[in-house]
């Protein structure tokens, strides 16, 4: 298994995130629990609204067909999704 850094780039549906994040978060939630799922969370800053996922996969497009399941990918509510191949060298998850 690889680690990857996606960043989700969202909609400007706010709305929209408001009602869907519960299930957003149970889906995520339940990766965590499974050991999918390093962590997860918002991104702050200007510019457009993003978060940042790191996750264990065999490979980006793994990554990727997973990720399309996200209750917000499948309301339409992420502009952009980019998965990168994570090589960590130091840091308690290396």
């Amino acid at each position: 298994m690889s680690l990857y850094a996606v960043v989700y780039t969202y909609s400007d549906d706010s709305a929209g995130r408001d009602e869907h994040r519960p299930a957003h978060r149970t889906f995520l939630g339940g990766l965590a629990d499974e050991g999918v799922v390093v962590a997860s969370g918002p991104l702050r800053g200007d510019g457009p609204d993003r978060a940042l996922i790191l996750l264990e996969r065999d490979s980006a497009e793994a990554a990727r067909e997973l990720l399309r399941e996200d209750p917000f990918a499948q309301q339409g509510l992420i502009d952009s999704v980019d998965v990168r191949e994570w090589d960590v060298v130091i840091g308690s998850i290396a």
